[in-house]
């Protein structure tokens, strides 16, 4: 194994004053590299910042010599923001950081960081640089709202989405954990990214599905799309623990599935079905083509969805539809809603019907129960707030997530025998 780099300051008296040098392990070896006089500028405190930078050069590899033995200067081998993220995210990946993480970060730098911040070297990224850079990422965002309408009103699509506030701050965290890095590797000497360079952002709002808005917006879904939403509503599964279920992990008979790709070791767990679920989900199963070992989300070849394709293709389509019908109830329409908020839907729903904080906090696989806790509490006081139209549609929701039916479950002879 390589010794690590280390290094000191060499300071010599001469005729007309003082001269400094370097002495440090580089490249397997000694390296001895002269810096200059004190009337040249130098003092020992220049001296060992330059050392500390030299060592930090040697660490990432990217110190090297000069033929004629003088400094190679560590200025000129300063990274570049794309070399150093690129490394950066490399060794966390390496550390064990979640794929899911990974993903994110990849995200950030590539369709954010990067096209900004590639060719900066780090020492140049400074606090007037990130404010240019939220500068950037406002004017950026107003293009792509018009554009956006533009595509509307021609009903044309358009993939591109404008970033508020509170996503550019997001990713001014993932640049501040590079700089913070690149501070304890010592390559720069401070991380220009702090509270004063951040966008003002309103709290973020968790908007959900309340009950009465849920059975409108399930009817608004069809086929894969209405079966997705109906078992995230239905049994409180992370979007990921959805599109990652197959058929093989529910048992129709006992009325359970199981969650084998989790989030946590918690959610490693086996949910409880409801009649109307199991209805659903037998329907579903008479029609695949996968075999048991498919997944229950499949596109039409049978393989994993993409939750991105799915927000679009299904969630939002599904919210814009019930948003007109909740409007012609006189009923709030739904907010802007991810896969994620339907968890919350769930936990109302089951604390509606009487289950414990406990019981709820298992099913959807929080080792903590507080989260439930607080649900419960609103949940029970919410059913007699509303007003007798919004009443009837909350208790069609709870009657959907105790019963799901007032008739009894009757299968075609077979669609049972091949959901056996």
């Amino acid at each position: 194994m390589a010794r690590p780099s280390s290094g000191e300051v060499l300071e010599r008296p001469t005729g007309s004053g003082r001269t400094y040098a370097l002495r440090f392990r580089a490249l397997g070896e000694r390296q001895y590299v002269t810096l200059g006089t004190d009337r040249e500028g130098w003092t020992r405190h220049r001296a060992e910042q330059e050392l500390a930078d030299t060592l930090a050069a040697v660490r990432l590899g990217l110190w090297r010599p000069k033929a004629d033995g003088t400094h190679a200067g560590v200025a000129a081998e300063m990274p570049t923001f794309h070399v150093y993220a690129s490394n950066w995210l490399a060794r966390r990946e390496r550390e064990g950081l979640k794929p899911k993480s990974v993903t994110a970060l990849r995200w950030n730098l590539i369709n954010h960081l990067l096209p900004f911040f590639a060719d900066h070297r780090l020492d140049a990224i400074t606090r007037s640089e990130v404010r240019r850079y939220t500068d950037f990422k406002i004017v950026e965002r107003d293009r792509i709202a018009r554009e956006r309408d533009e595509a509307k009103k021609k009903d044309l699509p358009y993939r591109d989405r404008p970033l508020a506030n509170a996503s550019i701050n997001q990713t001014m965290r993932v640049l501040s954990q590079v700089l913070t890095d690149a501070v304890d590797d010592e390559v720069i000497r401070s991380n220009s990214v702090g509270k004063k360079v951040m966008l003002k952002a309103d709290k973020p709002a968790r908007p959900w599905v309340e009950p009465e808005q849920l059975m409108t917006f399930l009817e608004a879904g069809s086929g894969t799309g209405r079966v997705l939403l109906a078992l995230l509503a239905g049994s409180g599964l992370r979007i990921g623990e959805a599109l990652a279920l197959r058929w093989n992990d529910i048992d129709l008979g006992t009325g359970t599935l199981h969650v084998r790709a989790a989030k946590t070791e918690k959610g490693v767990r086996e949910v409880h079905l409801t009649p109307a679920l199991r209805e659903l989900l037998t329907l579903a199963r008479a029609d695949r083509k996968n075999g048991d070992t498919g997944y229950v989300i499949s596109t039409a070849t049978g393989k994993k969805h993409n939750p991105s394709n799915l927000r679009r293709d299904v969630l939002d389509s599904a919210v814009s539809k019930a948003n007109v019908k909740l409007t012609e109830l006189s009923i709030a329409p739904i907010e802007h809603c991810t896969f994620h908020s339907l968890r919350r839907t769930f936990a109302s729903l089951r604390c509606a019907v009487g289950d414990s904080s406990l019981e709820v906090a298992d099913q959807i696989g929080h080792q903590d129960a507080r989260f439930t806790e607080r649900v419960y509490r609103q949940a029970t006081k919410r059913r007699e707030r509303l007003v007798p139209i919004h009443r009837r549609e909350y208790d069609r929701a709870v009657d959907w997530a105790r019963m799901g039916t007032s008739e009894p479950l009757v299968v075609p002879d077979s669609v049972a025998a091949n959901a056996l």
